[in-house]
């Protein structure tokens, strides 16, 4: 590799505050948060919106919902109601 062109790669805290979920890993994201972690140093924290402990495929929270029943909610929300006026005769 050639000298002074690559990024730092480093270990890193990514933390996930909405599932409670923090691990530590290596990274060359850059953060200005520091944490300290369970072995007693201080390492840099990136927080995540999503990860295993707060997505709902692996929570288990997921809805599902039959095409069925979109296409009839769509109807109920934006379906035509019928002619609007009557044509002439």
């Amino acid at each position: 590799m050639k000298p002074g062109i690559h990024p730092t790669y480093r270990p890193i805290v990514f933390r996930d505050k909405a599932g409670g979920l923090a691990f530590l890993t290596r990274s060359t994201i850059t953060s200005n948060q520091t944490t300290k972690w369970e072995d007693g140093n201080t390492y840099p924290v990136f927080d995540v919106e999503v990860s295993s402990a707060s997505h709902p495929f692996y929570t288990g929270n997921a809805r599902v919902m039959d095409t069925a029943g979109r296409v009839e909610r769509f109807q109920r929300r934006y379906g035509l109601q019928g002619p609007t006026s009557e044509p002439s005769s």
